[in-house]
């Protein structure tokens, strides 16, 4: 198997008018979805060369996933432009990608003048093109499976977002052994959660492909509206949710099993951050009979590389461990002299290695060779493993448990962040003299030296960077404290924080 394609082929031979994809506008069967992305396809295919960027500047719907399918019948790959992003964002992605063509639609045609100087391609004017099978055939028989699918663009060390470039065979791999061990199956509908440029979105869309599944997306503003979620996850008959931990914590906080269950789930797959056993509980209670597992790994590795299937109750002091490895996946723990910990207790960083490793970042050589590197348990031949920066240790049953991280990238709501990126940002806002970042209580919080308040920096802040990386918590101070060689003392930032705290608690 070469292409990620062949599982929409088969499934189309299975179950050709069964509905493979829909929104609260729109649904589509597997034959007529595959119809429409070969008509993409051949229109890309005759616009760009095999291996091209395809940025799809859509709304989260079936429209968005038919491009993504025709891009890959063009031999090139997708990248999906969330419109809730900011220009500036959009821009830096684009200039990296460095794309010839974006694909929108009438309702975005204007928006991405402000951001893309290249050919923006309308969506139903691809749609009207025929598709030339000769031409897919040629395109296909030219492909291999290390060819890129995609690329994610996560949160970037120095500001610059940073594009994590998957495979075909990454992604095979990886669905090869997701599918069976959660036992999705054709007579499943996923419900879609993710945002389409979030990895978690990946397990949802390849899924139901293997499967022959059928995917729900889920509208964004549902979740801040627990009646008419759980309505729709009810009314469409979801059996599945592969979602963040935000996600499902959100829901509870929001009272919304007081109102309705959906009772035809029988699988809740979390991921993204830790997820607090107070709301597992109360998730397992309102579904008694459904499997819950925690699946961790971050976008550099495909989705995930290790899993864990909760089979008991858990207290609030306890951590969910985050399990086992995946078939095919190599996960170990290296300590600081890069030695290996193979025993209970000790705490070390978490490191990936196989065939659903990425193949890195997309034109930044730089932070690819930093990230994915030679294991150092092997003098003996080229074996490529991908650091983590996340810190674990193994429980006396041989579970892994995650501990935190090792520098300043954080999970919040269910995103993947750089501090130094929201630093950025603030440092870029004349007024700010100086800032640093803190993840605190499960909150952000910006600390800096400067003259506008929090109610004048947050519109500055939402102009450049996305929602989830906006401080919930600012704190003023005259001067930001150095340490002795002139460099912000972190500590002494924390501490200050801490103190206003107290101040604020009294």
């Amino acid at each position: 198997m070469y292409s990620v394609l062949e599982y929409l082929e088969d499934s189309v031979k299975r179950f050709p008018d069964k509905i493979a994809f829909a929104d609260p506008e729109e649904e589509i069967s597997f034959s007529e979805l595959m119809r429409r992305a070969k008509r993409i396809g051949t229109a890309l295919a005759r616009a760009l060369p095999p291996g091209s960027p395809v940025p799809v500047h859509l709304p989260k719907s079936v429209q968005a996933v038919t491009v993504f399918l025709g891009a890959l019948y063009a031999g090139c790959f997708y990248v999906f432009l969330d419109r809730k992003q900011p220009d500036a964002r959009l821009k830096s992605i684009l200039e990296t990608l460095d794309a010839a063509v974006l694909v929108t639609d009438e309702s975005g045609a204007e928006a991405v003048k402000s951001f893309f100087d290249g050919r923006a391609l309308d969506f139903k004017e691809l749609l009207r093109t025929e598709a030339d099978e000769a031409l897919l055939g040629d395109i296909r028989r030219e492909r291999i499976d290390t060819e890129v699918l995609y690329v994610n663009f996560t949160s970037g060390s120095t500001g610059v977002p940073k594009g994590v470039a998957v495979s075909h065979r990454s992604v095979i791999d990886f669905m090869e052994c997701f599918v069976p061990i959660f036992g999705i199956s054709s007579e499943d509908v996923i419900g879609n959660q993710a945002p389409l440029d979030f990895d978690v979105s990946v397990k949802d869309i390849y899924s139901t492909l293997k499967s022959g599944a059928t995917m729900v997306i889920i509208p964004q503003h549902y979740f801040s509206v627990p009646m008419q979620l759980l309505d729709y996850l009810a009314d469409r008959g979801v059996t599945t949710l592969i979602w963040a931990v935000s996600a499902l914590t959100l829901l509870v906080r929001l009272h919304g099993f007081e109102y309705r269950i959906p009772e035809k789930v029988v699988r809740v797959i979390f991921s993204g951050e830790v997820m607090p056993v107070k709301y597992l509980n109360e998730w397992r209670a309102a579904l008694p009979e459904a499997a819950f597992y925690n699946v961790y790994g971050p976008t550099e590795i495909t989705c995930n590389c290790t899993w864990y299937q909760i089979e008991r109750d858990f207290t609030p002091e306890e951590s969910i461990p985050i399990g086992k490895p995946f078939p095919n996946e190599k996960v170990f723990l290296l300590d600081e002299d890069n030695r290996l910990i193979d025993s209970p207790g000790p705490v070390g960083e978490i490191c990936v290695g196989g065939t659903a490793l990425s193949l890195g970042y997309y034109r930044n050589p730089e932070a690819t060779a930093a990230a994915f590197v030679q294991n150092p348990l092997n003098d003996c031949y080229p074996e490529t493993i991908y650091r983590t920066g996340d810190l674990g240790a193994y429980l006396p049953d041989g579970n892994l448990v995650y501990i935190g991280r090792k520098d300043f990238q954080i999970k919040h709501m269910g995103h993947r962040i750089e501090l130094l990126e929201i630093e950025k940002a603030l440092n870029a806002v004349p007024e700010v003299s100086a800032a640093c970042c803190l993840y605190r209580k499960e909150k952000i919080t910006a600390v800096y030296a400067g003259t506008l308040t929090k109610k004048e920096l947050v519109p500055r802040l939402k102009a450049c960077i996305p929602d989830y990386m906006v401080p919930q918590v600012f704190l003023q101070l005259e001067e930001l404290p150095l340490s002795k060689n002139g460099k912000i003392d972190r500590q002494a930032v924390l501490t200050a924080a801490e103190a206003a705290d107290k101040r604020r608690s009294k």
